[in-house]
Formats: structure tokens, C-alpha cells, sequence
């Protein structure tokens, strides 16, 4: 099964090639960040019971199931 990327895909390509590896290094931590903060977002506004340090051992346990043990 061959899928082409969607257009916008394409575009987001060609601009990560243009940044060079510094530069996609960068956009990589920005969005590793942008991710985490979004998740504490999430857990925020489903728990808004939990004040900010049960959110973050909430947040601690949730990311620990993601983590691939096979490395």
C-alpha cells in the first residue's frame, strides 16, 4: 500500500530540510515541549479537583506507561 503525503505534509517537509540538523533538532525539543504541555493541559482540565503537584505525579505515571521499555 503506497500513500502519498497530503499536501501540507509535503510543505512541512520541505521546510524541515530547509532548517539543516540544528535547526530540526530545535523544532524537535519545541514540539517534544509543546506535546508535554498540552498533556499537562489535558490532565488539568479532566482532574481540575488535583492541585499542581497531583497533576504532575498523575502526569509522571501516565508518561511512564508510554515509555517503550524495549530500549
Amino acid at each position: 500500500m503506497n500513500i502519498k503525503p497530503q499536501p501540507n505534509h509535503q510543505q512541512y517537509l520541505v521546510a524541515l530540510k530547509k532548517l539543516g540538523p540544528e535547526g530540526r533538532l530545535r523544532k524537535a525539543i519545541e514540539l517534544s515541549e509543546f506535546s508535554k504541555q498540552l498533556f499537562l493541559e489535558g490532565l488539568r482540565s479532566r482532574f481540575p479537583e488535583k492541585n499542581e503537584v497531583e497533576i504532575k505525579v498523575l502526569y509522571l505515571e501516565r508518561i511512564t506507561k508510554c515509555y517503550n521499555r524495549n530500549f
